[in-house]
């Protein structure tokens, strides 16, 4: 106990030592708030390496005007194993559950002839209601 009275030492108008737990916390709060963008990124990261599944939000789509078929070629290049591409593609959307995405990309994959098919999903979020009341009941549920 000698080790306490060397760092605290009982003033006659003190009543003890002042707490530092209170301060601490409180940074420790702010300091939490501040990393938890970080250390959410850096779990998603380490669950995504550890499960191979992929971190929603990661990549984006890019809806493009074009004035013409030939723009849109200009724009439609990629790299294939290397080599450069361009290709004339259709954009097929198809409406469908969100519990249906997985059957219907396994669908795809068996059928497409790319070896990796473009297969992208996006929930709808807000729509014409008597189109989404269509869809509800026009694709089976599970």
């Amino acid at each position: 106990m000698e080790w306490l009275s060397q760092r605290c030492p009982v003033l006659p108008t003190a009543q003890g030592c002042p707490r530092p737990g209170r301060g601490t916390l409180l940074l420790v709060v702010i300091l939490s708030l501040l990393m938890y963008p970080v250390l959410r990124s850096l779990a998603l990261q380490l669950h995504s390496a550890v499960t191979g599944s992929y971190i929603s939000g990661t990549h984006s789509i890019a809806f493009i005007n074009c004035l013409n078929e030939q723009i849109a070629k200009d724009l439609a290049r990629y790299f294939w194993k290397g080599e450069l591409e361009e290709s004339t593609e259709i954009l097929l959307l198809v409406k469908t559950r969100t519990s249906k995405i997985e059957e219907l990309s396994n669908y795809v994959r068996s059928i497409h002839p790319f070896e990796i098919p473009e297969i992208i999903s996006l929930p709808i979020d807000q729509g014409n209601p008597l189109y989404l009341k269509w869809i509800e009941e026009s694709v089976p549920r599970d």
